[in-house]
């Protein structure tokens, strides 16, 4: 495992523009975009995180699909795309040509049902920032609220952000199996070195489930003809 990067971020190159430099198809761009180290099914225990909170004691909610992410820290309201692992068992990325996108690993479990939600964004694109640019700079105690399929919506609390190595990321840790509802937000962070296929580190918050806004109730519509 990987010691913790200083919080001083090394210097990296502006909105790389990786497909057209690398010559690539879009799917190996996205590869060099965000690489997410081992397989996510590498089996064993996962350690705990090295800054923590008590669990939280908000029950855990049934599986739904999670429509769209949000970070009010950030400004982010992004849609959620479904993300599935390619043949060399590395988890997939949202397309790099969309700046406003984050996806989910569907074969997972669903954000707010017990286990361990996966959502993945770039940090930035050919074009600008993307949706989790400044991620590295939240703090523990910054809420992410996950739009569900079922219309709830489901809060959590970061708490730990930590920034790995690509060449030595922890995957059993940040990906392996919690007995509550957690979340993971990955993207990219580090150096920016082409010559080494892109970003060098990843980035990661650690999120509990906190609460949850049920569903509105259905407010009958004015042009709705009711019997007399």
């Amino acid at each position: 495992m990987s010691a913790r990067t200083p919080r001083e971020r090394p210097s990296r190159r502006p909105f790389p523009r990786l497909i057209a430099a690398a010559g690539l198809i879009p799917a190996a761009a996205a590869a060099l975009v965000l690489l997410l180290g081992s397989p996510v099914t590498e089996p064993g225990t996962p350690a705990a995180p090295r800054s923590g909170a008590a669990s939280t004691t908000t029950a855990p909610l049934p599986a739904s699909r999670p429509l769209r992410v949000g970070i009010p820290a950030l400004h982010v309201s992004a849609p959620l795309v479904d993300l599935t692992l390619d043949s060399r068992g590395k988890l997939g990325v949202p397309d790099p040509a969309e700046r406003n996108l984050a996806g989910w690993y569907r074969d997972g479990v669903t954000p707010g049902s017990p286990g361990n939600a996966i959502v993945v964004a770039h940090v930035d694109t050919p074009t600008g920032p993307a949706a989790f640019a400044g991620l590295d700079t939240l703090r523990p105690g910054a809420t992410v609220d996950v739009h569900r399929a079922d219309r709830t919506v489901a809060t959590f609390r970061i708490y730990a952000i930590e920034e790995f190595e690509k060449s030595d990321f922890p995957s059993t840790r940040v990906y392996g199996p919690t007995k509550d509802a957690q979340l993971r937000l990955l993207t990219c962070g580090g150096a920016y070195d082409a010559a080494a296929g892109g970003y060098q580190s990843n980035v990661v918050a650690f999120a509990r489930l906190v609460s949850i806004r049920p569903p509105e109730p259905t407010v009958p519509s004015e042009n709705v003809l009711h019997d007399s």
